[in-house]
């Protein structure tokens, strides 16, 4: 979910598990749907600190595209794991 600073000023959202947001004035954040029933953020938009908007998340496509898709039993370069350097 996106959220918006309406006011001049810069403000700190509290976030659950006794995170904060910080947005400058006209600034722009994401926070989860948990975040935006939590009550202080709940305090700050019918305050008209904050506005509050739709889901960002992209629409994930229901049908096949036909192509093949790299999954853990497909061969292909590793790209995690343990780096190796120094003598061996």
């Amino acid at each position: 979910m996106d959220i918006k600073n309406t006011t001049s000023r810069p403000i700190r959202v509290p976030l659950p598990a006794g995170k904060r947001l910080f947005l400058p004035p006209g600034g722009k954040g994401q926070i989860t749907p948990k975040a935006a029933e939590h009550p202080p953020v709940q305090a700050l938009i019918e305050a008209g600190d904050l506005e509050l908007k739709g889901g960002s998340k992209s629409p994930k496509s229901s049908g096949s595209s036909g192509g093949t898709t790299k999954g853990p039993g497909n061969a292909g370069p590793s790209s995690g794991g343990i780096r190796h350097t120094g003598d061996r």
